[in-house]
């Protein structure tokens, strides 16, 4: 079980993390992982053209496309295909940094979720977590946006060992999952994944999930405290102040959290996203003519990312694609889907499978 190393502070300044990159803080332990299967760590790292240096400092990046390709190439030297579950479950909070920081801060379970949904960006711009709620049963999900990535099953189970375990961490004793969902085929031994998880596990499902009560969103956090929340929520807008870019880079940040979020009705409209900016509508638009764009053409262009994302890496049925991504039917995102790229959302993604 991960330790509370997420109040820590970081040893180095912190620093914007480029797009497409990930904090290198979730694969600390792979050199040790690798001396203790026998082999010599540097050398393995070399091989798949890393510098090991990059593991010096938890807050390094390293590109998506690189993490996939040196962590299947680890799979293979130490002949494990649950690699990226042995990483994972070493960690929890303490691989966000600061997100996780503020999240442990935060008063309750659901307040947590929400801080690491709407900032993971400050420590992972290659994914999108999200939260959606069913009934009695939440969804935490972990969705990778990078497209050609490399050794993504093993990504992907290192990232559902870690929503696991901050889970854990987050709720305290009494806490169990309900299921584990993995995006990757069915292994040979699917043992490890019951014996971490402890739980039902389903493979090759829609999405990268761990499923547990909604009641537990509710429950109190023991290491709540509201003047560091505040306190470390300075750092965080420091921190985005000084990599916001331009008003439509920032319009489509925060459309893309919106729309991975879960929006609701009206809630990527021009009126609603102003009033998120503190700016007039009418100002808003004007600014965005100045950069040769519009509001309209922003969400679209955001829609796009996220549906040929959501129909390559998930088997999202596409009326839930549709609704997720704020659609009143799957015609009208078919439709839509159709102006951009020229084919269907089910021809585009078949082509994808085949290709």
């Amino acid at each position: 079980m991960p330790q509370d190393s997420a109040l820590q502070q970081p040893s180095s300044p912190l620093a914007l993390v480029a797009e497409g990159n990930v904090r290198v803080a979730p694969i600390l332990g792979l050199p040790q992982l690798l001396a203790d299967a026998g082999l010599d760590p540097d050398q393995v790292i070399a091989a798949a053209g890393i510098d090991s240096n990059l593991f010096d400092d938890a807050e390094n990046t390293i590109a998506f496309a690189d993490l996939g390709r040196l962590l299947a190439l680890c799979a293979t030297r130490t002949e494990c295909p649950h690699l990226g579950l042995l990483i994972g479950q070493r960690t929890g909070l303490d691989a966000l940094g600061l997100v996780g920081r503020v999240a442990a801060c935060c008063p309750d379970v659901g307040c947590a979720l929400q801080t690491i949904i709407l900032y993971l960006h400050l420590h992972d711009r290659g994914a999108i977590p999200s939260l959606w709620v069913s009934g009695d049963r939440a969804v935490f999900a972990y969705t990778i946006f990078q497209p050609d990535v490399p050794g993504i099953d093993q990504i992907y189970d290192g990232a559902v060992a870690i929503s696991y375990n901050l889970l854990q961490q987050l709720i305290g004793p009494g806490w169990e999952a309900e299921e584990v969902r993995l995006h990757r085929p069915r292994p040979a031994d699917v043992e490890p994944y019951r014996h971490h998880f402890n739980t039902r596990v389903s493979f090759g499902a829609e999405h990268a999930a761990v499923v547990f009560a909604s009641a537990w969103l509710a429950r109190p956090l023991p290491g709540a405290d509201a003047a560091a929340q505040q306190g470390l929520m300075q750092e965080i807008e420091a921190l985005e102040a000084r990599g916001a870019g331009d008003l439509p880079t920032q319009l489509r940040r925060v459309l893309r959290r919106l729309l991975i979020g879960g929006a609701g009705p009206g809630e990527t409209s021009v009126a609603h996203v102003s009033r998120l900016f503190a700016i007039h509508r009418r100002t808003l638009n004007r600014q965005l003519r100045k950069h040769g764009t519009s509001f309209m053409a922003l969400v679209a262009i955001t829609r796009y990312e996220i549906a040929r994302q959501m129909l390559r890496d998930t088997q999202l049925p596409i009326a839930d694609i549709a609704a997720a991504l704020d659609y009143a039917d799957s015609a009208a995102f078919s439709r839509a889907f159709r102006r951009w790229s020229g084919v269907s959302p089910t021809a585009w993604r078949a082509n994808q499978g085949s290709g």
